[in-house]
């Protein structure tokens, strides 16, 4: 029996339709793992594993056998095990009995025995689950992330105004805002790939203490090691009818920690973007249409994407922590609700790759970035209207150097002097400059700090807020550097590097 072709657009889910039409490699990528071909297959592939394991532990693992089950794997197709399922009405039993009429007839008394359906079902998830992982969701973080360190690199030395609360804060550099988004991610997607490499699988029957295989081999262990051996896995150190939830559980919950901070990246990136602000712009082709009715729009949209299919799919933590919940050696209360973890992977690996494509094509506005780092212009309505003193944002500075000078409350000093700018239409420099005792206690602590040759050289730093920068292009290139090394490890050790 084979499954007729369906029409695309008849599809429920958006994964199926929108999202396999715009991504479809990567929607070929994923169905090579999380599709329901992929589930059937790997359960397969874990059936002729147990078939294996037991030849071998028999000695009667010959090249013939070798050849007989590798043939068969390759004959199951889904369209198959599921009409045997509506006659058994359940989904292992009716693969079973479709590979044992696939198999050589002195192989198919070997078929699943002394396995439960879950030996099967959460050894064959967690096969799954880490090959999607190492072929998919890491290559495609790991590709963020060198893009985001070489952005960071590329952008270290370029001025740009901090921002809290949502106001101008005090200097940093455009490279040091994306370093946040290099190592938050760099660590997130150090951790996918160790619990990755951590999900685990059973041979351990119905309840977990290997009643069934116990009357088989005299070593059930060594049994289940051999047959979750074929599958690149080790068996879970403790299990019911179920894996441990807890290695999936992690692994998950890693994957809504990396799509939350590609949200927040998201989500930075399109405030920059907006009219008022202006510091970057999303790549918009020739051809592309920013609004149905204002020919003029160049929206944000695909970082707005990115934080929306975060808004659908991080809120699907809660069944994950539902699903580590069982009633005794186990119930069926995970059975459906497993079913979408496929989704919600289809559904991270949509964003990052999206993201991907919005800093690749990035465009960075240095020109704005230094423009509203040094604030609004000298008039006192456009300084009030922008809700800030032009190089107001060395404020910091002044205050600290004048407590360092021996003020009691230079807080309080400063404040009065931005007050005065901001009243005036001034700068801040200027407003500075009226207060000579003040401007020389603060020069003349520059000076004995190194920060300036001479007094007369401290009125050009207090015009020139680009100046007062920390360590911001210091640290972005260190981060940049390390974790592109890292990620560079990692390529070289999975030999993925092109």
């Amino acid at each position: 029996m084979r499954m007729e072709t369906r029409n695309v657009f008849l599809n429920i889910s958006p994964i199926d339709h929108r999202y396999s039409i715009s991504g479809k490699n990567l929607f070929e990528r994923l169905g090579l793992w999380i599709s329901e071909e992929a589930a059937v297959a790997s359960c397969v592939k874990a059936e002729i594993a147990l078939v294996k394991a037991h030849l071998v532990s028999r000695g009667l693992f010959t090249p013939e056998a070798k050849l007989a089950l590798e043939e068969a794997e390759r004959s199951i197709v889904p369209a198959d095990v599921y009409a045997e399922e509506e006659k058994t009405q359940h989904n292992i039993r009716a693969l079973v009995n479709v590979l044992k009429k696939a198999v050589p007839a002195d192989l198919a008394p070997l078929v699943h025995l002394g396995a439960t359906s879950v030996d099967i079902l959460d050894t064959a998830l967690a096969y799954r689950m880490k090959g999607v992982c190492e072929n998919v969701v890491l290559p495609l973080l790991r590709d963020l992330e060198i893009r985001l360190c070489d952005l960071a690199e590329k952008e270290a030395d370029t001025p740009q105004v901090g921002r809290t609360h949502g106001q101008h804060a005090v200097p940093i550099t455009f490279g040091f805002a994306v370093a946040e988004y290099v190592s938050r991610l760099g660590k997130s997607i150090l951790e996918i790939e160790k619990r990755a490499d951590m999900l685990h699988g059973k041979l351990a029957g119905a309840v977990g203490a290997y009643n069934a295989t116990s009357v088989l081999v005299c070593d059930p262990e060594a049994l289940e090691r051999a047959y979750l051996s074929e599958l690149g896995l080790e068996p879970s150190e403790h299990s019911t009818q179920l894996v441990e939830p807890e290695y999936l559980l992690r692994l998950l919950l890693e994957m809504n920690v990396a799509f939350g901070i590609i949200a927040n990246l998201a989500d930075d990136l399109r405030n920059l973007q907006r009219s008022e602000i202006g510091e970057l712009r999303e790549n918009f082709s020739a051809d592309q249409v920013g609004s149905s009715t204002m020919p003029q729009k160049r929206n944000p949209w695909n970082s707005e994407h990115v934080k929306s299919l975060w808004k659908a799919f991080a809120p699907r933590v809660i069944t994950f922590f539902m699903d580590q919940i069982s009633e005794h050696q186990r119930d069926l209360t995970n059975s459906a609700s497993q079913r979408f973890i496929a989704d919600y992977v289809a559904g991270f690996c949509q964003a990052v790759s999206r993201m991907t494509e919005v800093v690749a094509g990035l465009g960075v506005n240095r020109a704005k970035m230094l423009a509203n780092l040094r604030g609004p212009g000298f008039g006192a309505a456009e300084a009030d209207a922008a809700g800030g003193v032009r190089g107001g944002v060395l404020a910091e500075p002044a205050y600290i150097l004048l407590a360092e000078a021996g003020e009691t409350d230079a807080h309080e000093t400063i404040r009065r002097i931005t007050l005065e700018a901001e009243t005036k239409g001034l700068s801040f420099a200027d407003a500075l400059a009226l207060h000579p005792q003040t401007m020389s206690s603060i020069a003349g602590q520059m000076v004995e700090l190194g920060l300036v040759a001479s007094k007369d050289d401290a009125a050009s730093f207090f015009a020139k807020p680009e100046l007062y920068r920390g360590l911001s292009a210091e640290k972005a290139r260190r981060l940049a550097e390390k974790y592109n090394a890292l990620m560079g490890i990692v390529l070289r050790e999975g030999a993925r590097v092109e």
